[in-house]
Order: C-alpha cells, then structure tokens, then sequence
C-alpha cells in the first residue's frame, strides 16, 4: 500500500475516532474517487477506527454517548461505501438479525449492540421492540442472516428467547443460523440451557462473539 493510499485511510481512521461524520463521509468519497478500493476503506480505515473506540470503552476511557458520536461517523462512512459494497457477494464480513423479543419494550442495550456490529463491518437488520417469534422466522426468510441475536432486559420476557429458538426449530431453519443472547438477565448458563450459540453480557464482547461464531 502506497504512502498516499495509507495517509488518506488514516485520515479517514482519525476522524472517525473523533465522531467528525461529515469529515468521514467527505473523506470515504474522495478515496473512491482516488481510486482506493471501498472494502478497503472499510477494511482498513472504518474497522480500525471503532477497534480504537471499542477498547477506549472497554477501557473505560471514553463513555456510551462517546461510542454512539464514532458509531454516526462510521455510519456515514458506510453510506458512501454501501452501494459498493453491496455489488460484491462478500460486501461485509456477515449479517446478523437483532431484535428485543415479544413482551420486552427496552432498546437502549439493543441500540448499542446494533451499532457496535454495524461499526465492526457487519450487515445489521434490526428488527426493533417487542418481536414475536415469528418476526424473526420471517426475517431469517427474507435477509438469510449468519446470526440471530436476541435481546431480553426483563426476566419475565427471558421465556421468549427458547421459544423462539423453537419457532426457528419448527420452521426447519435452527441449523441455518447462529443464535446468540444478551440482556440483563440473561446468562452463560440460561444460554446453554436453550440451546443458544452463545451469550454476551455488553456490546463488546457481542461483537466479539459474533466474529467467533463466524469463523467458526
């Protein structure tokens, strides 16, 4: 990679980290035009950008409404590397379907999770609050997700989560997916209990899970 191509992604790293999303916007399309790869841009400008501000969080050096300023920069990268990413088969490293399941109105959790993925190159459909068993057969039909994440943040909607995972079983699509859960009173064991993929107790170590599960 040229010195040019490597100053221009930096750029685009360093104001993604300062939530600057016009900048970002500005500088994506003008690496196009240059003629930079778009997955390139993603793959070595974006990503690298919320892998910083995952850490900082992580770290406690910066806080929730610091991740969700980056998470607009990184978004407003996307739109202008989107429509070329989508000609490719591959256009991002996976997809993944979220939702809060049926009883539960709480998103904020959610929302965080939703962004870090979309900031971590994954392909987010986000299906919203209160999502019945069947919203989420009908979306694994129509988006072909890798991942089908369920959020729960009240103890009576936990129920929800295995009965959707035998909704995704009666419809014949369990073997098709990775499911994975999160919310407050969620755990590693209720996870395996329900025959779950996986459990992650905050946005970071979600996405973390999820790029696991994949190359596994």
């Amino acid at each position: 990679m040229s010195g040019l191509i490597t100053s221009e992604l930096e750029l685009i790293t360093e104001a993604l980290i300062k939530g600057q999303a016009n900048r970002v916007k500005t500088l994506a399309a003008l690496a196009i035009e240059n003629g930079i790869n778009p997955r390139t841009v993603l793959e070595k400008a974006l990503i690298p950008g919320m892998q910083v501000i995952g850490e900082q969080f992580r770290d406690n050096v910066i806080y929730i409404s610091d991740v969700l300023i980056a998470s607009r920069a990184m978004h407003a990268g996307l739109h202008v590397l989107k429509p070329y990413l989508s000609a490719s088969q591959h256009s991002l490293l996976g997809r993944v379907v979220i939702g809060t399941v049926a009883g539960d109105l709480h998103d904020i959790g959610k929302n965080l999770v939703v962004m870090m993925l979309r900031g971590a190159g994954f392909d987010v459909i986000d299906l919203g609050i209160d999502v019945q068993p069947e919203d989420f057969v009908e979306a694994v039909l129509d988006h072909q997700p890798d991942i089908v994440a369920l959020s729960a943040m009240l103890t009576t909607t936990l129920y929800m989560m295995p009965e959707t995972i035998r909704e995704l079983e009666r419809k014949g699509l369990r073997s098709r997916v990775k499911v994975i859960i999160g919310g407050r009173p969620a755990t590693h064991d209720f996870a395996h209990v329900i025959k779950a993929d996986g459990y992650a107790s905050d946005a970071i170590t979600a996405v973390d899970l999820v790029k696991n599960l994949l190359k596994a």
